[in-house]
């Protein structure tokens, strides 16, 4: 049997402090936080999508209930739209570039 290991994010002192000091200036805002544990941790829209959709297929065949499947179709819809989110950006910014 194999045994699969939980990579830790293990932060350096720099990002501790940078969240410390966030957090005493009053910005309680976790997606910072977020941010620097996932620096390190990041996959691409499209893997994520590809994932996804495997995972729906999945669970079509194996006949799980309607309403779980609804649910990763709403996160396949999400990452499409924040895929098309980024490309619009990508755009306007190679735009204003020229």
């Amino acid at each position: 049997m194999s045994v699969m290991k939980r990579k830790r994010n293990v932060l350096n002192v720099k990002q501790k402090l940078e969240i410390l000091q966030k957090l005493d200036d009053g910005e309680s805002d976790s997606t910072d936080a977020e941010d620097i544990l996932n620096e390190g941790n990041t996959i691409s829209h499209s893997a994520a999508l590809q994932s996804v959709e495997t995972l729906l297929d999945y669970m079509g065949k194996r006949g799980f209930a309607y309403g779980d499947i609804i649910a990763v179709r709403k996160i396949c819809i999400d990452i499409r739209q924040e895929m098309n989110k980024q490309q619009k950006q990508k755009r306007i910014a190679d735009f204003l570039k020229q």
